[in-house]
This record gives structure tokens, sequence and C-alpha cells, in this order.
């Protein structure tokens, strides 16, 4: 039977602080594939993710069908807004969320891992993280700072992670992020320069695709999944109609789910997808192959073929 193989594989996911994000759902594909697993967690979340895993409290979505469960090999606590510590404005290592980590810092995070498991130990990079600090605001009402602040954290951590833990690579590394239609089409409400922030990471998997696939024998794709009620994306304030909107438009008319997403990145980690570099793979139902809403009434279903 062919299937897809990640045993004795050490995979890095960045973006991981609950159970309802895309984050976790390729943390537990990965794993339930044979891989080990890091991940990385926002400062701020640190402690309520782990106090979550300690009580059990998420312990119903950890588990893998067939039987056993998902474990983090390491939890790191990495806000990839900075690559060093001298990037870390004085008010921010003060704070309280942050003081009990030493290096939170994208570099500081990659030389935790090679102190943790040694100079040849990351097979799977995996990008899951994204924020826009005016999301909420129309492009035309986004400050400079906002909109830097959403292509920073959105799209430049991307290769900044992918530098930093490039020395940890073992042979043949995988690195995955994770974008949305946004990219490519016009998302009324979702502001704040987060389109673009998502065009430059599609961009940039291409540009990496080429420049750490030389360096590095490095495989880089891109996922642009479908409209996902995780609680990051409850931020922008409407997604519940936009998933609503986008079933009812696509070519199959359902919602995605973030197992989807997971078994997509699995598979683009693996072996089976070797040929596959440079790519955006889009897990969204079909949805961006629409040029025109089917709530348009232009045509009727197609219905049964006769």
């Amino acid at each position: 039977m062919l299937k897809i193989d990640l045993t004795g594989k050490r995979a890095f996911v960045a973006g991981v602080a609950d159970d309802g994000g895309f984050g976790f759902a390729i943390a537990k594909h990965l794993a339930q594939a044979g891989a080990t697993v890091c991940v990385g967690t926002w400062p701020p979340a640190y402690t309520i993710f782990t106090k979550l895993l300690q009580l059990g409290k998420i312990k119903e979505s950890l588990q893998f069908e067939g039987g056993g469960e998902l474990s983090f090999e390491r939890i790191y606590a990495m806000d990839a807004d900075f690559d060093t510590l001298a990037d870390v404005p004085a008010e921010i290592r003060e704070n309280r969320r942050y003081k009990a980590h030493p290096d939170f810092t994208i570099q500081g995070v990659a030389d935790s891992v090679r102190r943790d498991f040694g100079d040849k130990s990351i097979d799977i990079l995996v990008h899951s993280l994204a924020n826009g600090p005016e999301v909420k605001k129309p492009l035309l009402q986004t400050s400079r700072k906002g909109y830097l602040g959403a292509m920073s954290a959105s799209a430049y951590s991307f290769v900044s992670m992918t530098r930093s833990f490039a020395p940890l690579f073992r042979s043949d590394p995988s690195l995955v992020c994770l974008s949305f239609m946004a990219s490519q089409r016009t998302v009324p409400g979702y502001g704040g320069g987060m389109s673009s922030a998502k065009a430059a990471l599609e961009s940039d998997t291409r540009t990496l695709a080429y420049e750490a696939g030389q360096a590095y024998g490095a495989r880089v794709n891109c996922i642009s999944a479908g409209a996902w009620a995780s609680r990051a994306a409850s931020a922008i304030g409407f997604i519940e109609k936009m998933i609503a909107y986008t079933q009812r438009n696509s070519p199959l008319p359902q919602a995605i789910t973030a197992t989807e997403v997971g078994a997509t990145a699995a598979f683009l980690c693996s072996p089976l997808a070797s040929g596959i570099t440079g790519s955006t793979v889009y897990v969204d139902k079909g949805f961006h192959t629409m040029g025109i809403s089917a709530d348009a009434g232009l045509g009727g279903s197609a219905g049964g073929a006769a």
C-alpha cells in the first residue's frame, strides 16, 4: 500500500497555540505519518497552550484515527516579528509574558533547537503564521506601520525562518507556508496589508524554492487554504459569512476542513512529492477556479451526466 511515511523525520511547525488552527492540523498529520514534531508558540499564548496540554483540555483533539495521539517533542516560545534579541524593544523584553523566555526570536529558537537536537536535526519546516495589526481597516486607511507589520509577521518571517534554520537542515528538507486567496483576488474586509503580505509570501515561496533548493536541496511550497474559522481568522469579523459564501460557490460545494490542509502538508513534506517545489497548492474545494459566483444564477448546476 502506498502511504505517506515520515518516520525518522523531525518537523518544526511555527504558529501553533491551540487545537483549532491549520498549524495544529499540520503538526498532527506530520506526527501521524511518523515524524517527531516541535512547535513554536507566540509567547503571550505559551502558558495558556502548555496548560491546556498539561490539564488534558484538548486531549480529544490530540487523538489519531486508529489509535495513538499527538505529542510535541518540544514547545518553544517564538515571536516571528523578531530575528534576534537586538531587534526586540525593551518594553517587550520586560513584558511578563516574555520575560520567562530567554530568547524567543527566530534565531534564538533555531539556536535552542540546535542545542537540544544537534547541528543537523530538521527535515521539515512549516510556517503557519499570520498577523495584521490593522486587518480590519481598508487598505486606504491602513497606516504604514500597520502595513509593514503585516508584511513582517506574515511574509518576511518565512524568509527569516528559512535563513535561521537552514544550518540545521538534513538532506532533502521540505518547507511549507500557508497563504489565502486574497493574495490573488480582492477580498473586501481583509485589510491592513494582509492581502499584500500573502502575495509576498507566495512570491517568496518561488524565490526561496530556487535559492534554498540550490543551496540546501530544499523543496519550498505554499498551501493556499480556503476560508476556515480558526481563532485567528475570526479577528477579521466576517469569517462565517465567507465560509458560507465559498461553500455555495465552489465546484465542490462544501466547506474545507483543517484535516484536508494537514493531509496536503504531510504529502508535500513526504518523498511522494519529491518533484514538487515552488508551487502554490490550493486546498479550497476549487473556489479559486471560479470566474463568477454560482449565486449569480447565470447557469444551472451540471447535475448528473446522461
